[in-house]
Order: structure tokens, then C-alpha cells, then sequence
């Protein structure tokens, strides 16, 4: 962790496996976060990576309980100091559940998005408990069925991201000119729907993501995207 007037940054940083959420990388961070939490002189943290990919989503080969990615993106939701994503790369599957958590996210203009379960023959599912609330309907239902890779511009519209990099600076700076109980209490609000959300779905959720996984179409996916060719099933 890095700690400059008052703001942490924590950085994913895997760049053999393109910052894949391994079991690894989510308890790193979920400690990360931790002591975040209990720093006074924490007044915010920025997410951000190392390489040229913020995640590629889930490792495949070591990947994390789906139980500890649904209390990973719920700790960045439930943290008492805002979380800021900075992203200068490539977005993929789960690591868009990460800027879902976040409470404000910025990206440069050579940044792209794309939720790529559906190619593989499994569904967007415990990162939808991030992203649902915050996405326009709209372009969910265009990205969450077709895999698309989209851009910043996308992004900004579609709720994903809240502003270009450029406005990074003052967004930290508007942060550390709030008080830290002004800041607790603001996302207590913004953060409560949320909250419900995973109370509520998080057990489905994680059981639909662990049957779709073992499924044969996903079998089928996941040796396909290792050996570089299309699945049976494309036309």
C-alpha cells in the first residue's frame, strides 16, 4: 500500500496473468483493503494495476471460491472510505465486478470493457450484484449477451465508468477536502441497495455461477479459449 495526503493505492499486480483474479490476487487485495480500513490516515484508496490490463476476470487455473470474490466485492462496497478505480488497459468479465464495487472509476481513453462470460458458455452472475445497479439496462442487456468489447465512451454512458482519467486529480482532491464522517456517511447511502443486494441474491448467485461452471457447454468454452479456437457451438 502507498499512502499520499491521505490517499491509498492498492495495485493489482499480476501482470504474467494479466491480473487474473486468482486466489492469490483476491486475498492480497481483501488485506489490502483491510488495513485500509483500519488507517486513520486513510481518507480514500485507489485501485488501480500494473501492465496493461486492470483483469483479465477470473483465473481459470487457480481461480478464488466464489464465495471470496462475492466478499471481496463486498468489502470494497462496505469499506467506510471511498474506492476509486483507475483503469489504463483492458477490462475483462469479474474485473468488471471490481469497478461495479468501486464508488467513483476513471479510465484513459485507451481503455476497453467486455463481459466475455457468454463466450465461454457461462453468465455474468455474482458480478452482477456490482454492476445490475449501476448500469443502464439497455447496454447491459447489449454487453451481457454479446460479449462485445466496448470503450470509454461506452463506459461513461453506460454507468460503468464515472469520467475520463483526466478528471482523477480532482476527484481526489474533492475527497480530501471531505471530512472522513461526511464521506462514512454519504456512501452508507449510496452503498444501502447494494447491500440489500447481497443479502439477498449473493447465495443464489454464487450457486447459479457454480453450476454454469460445471456444465459441459463451459467445459467446452474454457478448452476452447485454452487451445485458441472457436467452441463447437459457433455459427
Amino acid at each position: 500500500m502507498k499512502l499520499e495526503r491521505g490517499i491509498a493505492t492498492l495495485t493489482l499486480d499480476s501482470p504474467a496473468n494479466r491480473n487474473a483474479l486468482s486466489a492469490a490476487l483476491v486475498a492480497g487485495l481483501a488485506d489490502g483493503l483491510k488495513a485500509c480500513a483500519k488507517d486513520p490516515a486513510v481518507r480514500a484508496v485507489v485501485l488501480t494495476h500494473t501492465g496493461n490490463t486492470f483483469s483479465a476476470g477470473a483465473d481459470l487455473k487457480a481461480p478464488p471460491s466464489p464465495y471470496a470474490y462475492v466478499e471481496l466485492m463486498r468489502q470494497i462496497v462496505e469499506l467506510p472510505k471511498p474506492v476509486v478505480g483507475v483503469v489504463d488497459g483492458h477490462v475483462r468479465a469479474g474485473g468488471l465486478g471490481l469497478l461495479g464495487a468501486c464508488d467513483v472509476v476513471v479510465a484513459s481513453e485507451r481503455s476497453d470493457f467486455a463481459l466475455t462470460e457468454v463466450r465461454i458458455g457461462v453468465a455474468p452472475a455474482v458480478i452482477s450484484l456490482t454492476l445490475l445497479p449501476k448500469l443502464e439496462p439497455r447496454a447491459a442487456s447489449r454487453y451481457y449477451l454479446t460479449g462485445e468489447r466496448f470503450g470509454l465512451a461506452e463506459a461513461v454512458a453506460m454507468g460503468l465508468v464515472t469520467a475520463p482519467d483526466t478528471d482523477l486529480e480532482a476527484v481526489l482532491d474533492g475527497l480530501r477536502g471531505a471530512s472522513p464522517q461526511g464521506l462514512r456517511e454519504a456512501k452508507r447511502l449510496l452503498t444501502a441497495r447494494v447491500l440489500e443486494a447481497f443479502e439477498r441474491d449473493a447465495e443464489d448467485l454464487v450457486q447459479r455461477s457454480a453450476t454454469l461452471f460445471a456444465s459441459a457447454e463451459a467445459r467446452e468454452g474454457m478448452t476452447a479459449l485454452f487451445e485458441r479456437r472457436d467452441p463447437e457451438w459457433r455459427l
